[in-house]
């Protein structure tokens, strides 16, 4: 079963649109509070998290197949062929993980990234509770205690302004990002994403 959550601060109905447009089959929800991220230790989309029937995390969150360029439509389908292997195969699908492998392969969540958690909720709250000069210096602080996280960051530009995180602050953050080596979408441990992209 797939479900889709949007992670939307402005609101439910500026992800509506975009929802109904896709005419999309699976269960599509909308997060105007990013709980998920905050399960999930989630900082970027598309991310996604494999959960078996019993409720267990087979493969903790990741980049679901998304690359920028030319190879982007052969990384998805790599990762949408490793999904259809899960479900034909369950556990003994090659991709997934042991109960051990899973814990050893989440995402560090450390005292900053909950403080940023933290900063950012309050700095949304207060942003929907029109004290926006105070509101602007939490989801500030909320990037800088997690700079891996672009969903702050974007969250944080588009409150200020719809697409907002498209505009030349993104940019000059994604080449800083690239200059220090990190790769906006990271590459899932799927077989064959690494051949795919020479890694």
């Amino acid at each position: 079963m797939v479900i889709s959550v949007a992670m939307e601060s402005r609101g439910n109905e500026t992800a509506r649109g975009p929802i109904e447009k896709s005419k999309s089959t699976y269960v599509s929800l909308i997060d105007t509070n990013h709980l998920v991220a905050d399960l999930y230790n989630m900082v970027n989309v598309p991310q996604a998290v494999w959960i078996d029937e019993a409720g267990k995390i087979v493969r903790p969150t990741e980049v679901s197949g998304m690359r920028i360029g030319p190879k982007m439509f052969k990384a998805r389908a790599l990762y949408l062929d490793a999904i259809r292997d899960w479900v034909k195969h369950g556990e003994n699908s090659q991709h997934v993980y042991s109960p051990q492998e899973a814990r050893q392969r989440m995402p560090a969540f450390t005292d900053d990234i909950a403080l940023a958690h933290a900063n950012f909720h309050l700095g949304q709250f207060l942003w929907n509770n029109g004290q926006r000069d105070e509101a602007a210096g939490f989801l500030e602080k909320a990037t800088e205690l997690n700079p891996d996280s672009w969903n702050f960051f974007r969250q944080m530009k588009n409150l200020e302004a719809l697409w907002g995180s498209a505009g030349p602050a993104f940019m000059k953050r994604a080449l800083k990002a690239s200059r220090e080596g990190k790769d906006y979408y990271p590459l899932a441990d799927i077989s064959g994403m690494k051949e795919l992209f020479g890694k």
